[in-house]
């Protein structure tokens, strides 16, 4: 009993040293704690000094680098988003373009008017022409042509309406079958192949509206529609142009979503001018003739746009202006006599040089448009605006240009100092 009293005594006295021992460790402790905070407190004040910063303006100065880390990270990313994005939108439009214009494709025979009737005999010129040139001159004042004998085996038929010259081309193929040639029976068989081309005329209008789902127009416009088989333009039948801007612009629109049936309508009548009568240029009269009809609005807007004439109001009118651009960029699309062509430009370019304070000319646009480089020392600001006009003018009685041409006149003054160092 009195060795488990001595047991206990020394392990409470073991017990109260080790107490004692951790009391003066967390002492010790506490001093530590407290030299750490005095040499925080000094560091925080030594920071704020060299820095003259407190030490809220320095939390928003560390938030702020922070933040501006992040947001590098963010454009980063958001950047190669787009740029993926922008592969991914490239090759959506690649397959969409590619694949309208395969939907595109025609089986319509285009027939391009011809103005040469051929012959098999010599002495048939004889019996057109008629005593004194009577029956020839009534055929020209009947059917408005010029009618050229001079090339053997052939007849000639020359007029800048194509219409006209189909007319003729009939008219006179039917003469070479006829024994009455005179100038009443000429007039006659005339007259009937004018109301037989306009049957043509409205049957092939039928026959394109149709062809591109187009109903119920009036019957005034099908015909207008129908002379495209008779109008070319750099040798493109505009039925066949018609035809594939139409199935071009549709599918793009079916694509994205756009109005197809403006698209429709727009490609169907964007060229519709080129086979109409008038001042101004394709555009001016198709826009006109169709605010006559009371076409819809965005309608006219597509056929309004299709060259850029005014600028864009609908994605309906691009797609029109993309469809057109397709059709006729196409390879074999277009064509036009090379020789002939290059005189052409040259001939525009020296009409321009001729004038005083002309530096030089160039043609663009398959001579669409005349540039013209003023030389600044001889013509001010107003007479470089007379003389384009006079140039523009002058180049539109010349040429024969499709649409309106447009004379850009360039005046630029440059003053060019220099100095020589050795």
């Amino acid at each position: 009993m009195a060795q488990t009293n001595q047991d206990l005594i020394s392990l409470e006295k073991k017990l109260l040293e080790k107490e004692e021992k951790l009391e003066a460790e967390q002492k010790k402790l506490e001093k530590e704690k407290e030299k750490i905070r005095e040499l925080q407190e000094k560091y925080e004040e030594k920071l704020e000094r060299s820095s003259s910063l407190t030490r809220e303006e320095a939390k928003k100065e560390f938030l702020s680098e922070v933040e501006q880390h992040e947001t590098k990270t963010v454009a980063k990313l958001i950047k190669e988003r787009e740029e993926d994005a922008k592969l991914t939108a490239d090759r959506k439009a690649q397959e969409i373009l590619v694949d309208s214009m395969r939907h595109g494709a025609t089986n319509y025979i285009a027939e391009f008017t011809v103005s040469i009737v051929k012959i098999a005999d010599e002495e048939i010129k004889g019996r057109i022409i008629g005593k004194e040139g009577r029956n020839i001159r009534a055929f020209e004042q009947a059917t408005g042509v010029d009618v050229d004998l001079d090339e053997e085996g052939v007849i000639r038929l020359s007029s800048f309406d194509q219409v006209r010259r189909e007319i003729a081309r009939r008219s006179l193929e039917k003469l070479v079958k006829d024994t009455r040639i005179q100038p009443f029976r000429i007039e006659e068989l005339v007259e009937q192949t004018k109301q037989e081309v306009e049957r043509i005329m409205f049957e092939e209008g039928e026959r394109l509206t149709h062809e591109v789902g187009v109903y119920n127009l009036p019957k005034e416009l099908i015909s207008i529609l129908g002379r495209f088989k008779f109008r070319t333009s750099y040798g493109q039948n505009l039925v066949v142009h018609t035809l594939e801007d139409v199935k071009i612009g549709v599918h793009i629109a079916q694509e994205i979503g756009a109005d197809a049936n403006v698209v429709r309508l727009g490609a169907l009548f964007h060229d519709i001018g080129k086979v109409l009568e008038g001042e101004g240029s394709h555009v001016k009269l198709g826009v006109d003739l169709l605010k006559k009809f009371n076409i819809p609005e965005p309608i006219v807007n597509c056929v309004w746009e299709h060259h850029e004439d005014k600028p864009f109001s609908s994605v309906e009118s691009v797609i029109v202006h993309i469809a057109d651009q397709i059709s006729g960029a196409r390879p074999g699309a277009r064509y036009e006599d090379v020789e002939e062509y290059g005189k052409r430009i040259t001939e525009m370019e020296e009409i321009a040089k001729k004038y005083d304070g002309v530096e030089d000319a160039y043609a663009f646009e398959a001579g669409r448009e005349l540039r013209v480089i003023i030389d600044p020392g001889i013509l001010d600001d107003a007479q470089t605006t007379v003389l384009a006009a006079k140039i523009r003018d002058e180049v539109s009685k010349s040429q024969a240009v499709p649409g309106e041409i447009k004379v850009t006149a360039i005046r630029e003054f440059r003053a060019v100092s220099s100095e020589f160092s050795s």
